[in-house]
């Protein structure tokens, strides 16, 4: 099952947040896409929005129903809170640890960095976007892959590293120092919809 390559510029406006990261598609149209996408006031039913909030996570993550359907259920048998952990593993993800490190502007940039084999992983390449990174693990990237450009220019427009990650920028090199806390996830999300949504 491939994942999703269509535009996401319309998927941020239909759900009403930057899936991106960056906040453009929002900047000039910050209205669903569509001859009526302005005057739109649809009222959507429990049901409605508990779809919505999946969709606006598994499209900001980038992952297919499959993986994050499978994701889920191991989160549920995890301790703890279901919903929080579902969005730990989700951030966990070696892709998403290089984009909140600032390698990469998007998780797309990120995956392909990590596809195209220059991540590694406690002094080890991985080419696995889905890898998941446990507490203590070293990222960072190849010593040939250091100096690439679209490396160099999202070090220079990123301004904040999460502080569950600690991040050397003149080695290109970050430390995942422990799990992430629910305040320091994405706020946008309600997640218990989520898991009332896989609940029915």
């Amino acid at each position: 099952m491939a994942r999703y390559t269509g535009p996401t510029w319309k998927k941020s406006r239909r759900y009403g947040i930057s899936l991106s990261g960056t906040g453009k598609e929002l900047e000039k149209r910050p209205y669903a896409p569509g001859q009526h996408g302005p005057n739109q006031r649809k009222k959507l039913s429990e049901f409605g929005l508990q779809l919505q909030e999946k969709q606006k996570l598994r499209f900001m993550y980038g992952l297919t129903e499959r993986q994050f359907r499978r994701l889920f259920v191991e989160a549920g048998n995890m301790k703890g809170i279901h919903g929080e952990n579902f969005m730990i593993l989700l951030e966990s993800r070696l892709d998403n640890i290089v984009y909140r490190l600032g390698l990469a502007r998007t998780r797309n940039q990120a995956r392909q960095l990590v596809t195209h084999g220059h991540v590694t992983v406690d002094g080890g390449r991985v080419d696995i976007p889905s890898y998941r990174v446990v507490p203590n693990q070293v990222i960072s990237l190849r010593e040939k892959s250091q100096k690439l450009d679209v490396v160099e220019e999202a070090i220079e427009v990123n301004n904040f590293t999460p502080e569950y990650l600690t991040f050397d920028e003149d080695k290109r090199e970050g430390t995942y120092s422990r799990y992430p806390e629910r305040s320091e996830l994405p706020s946008e999300i309600n997640e218990a919809l989520i898991v009332e949504f896989y609940s029915r």
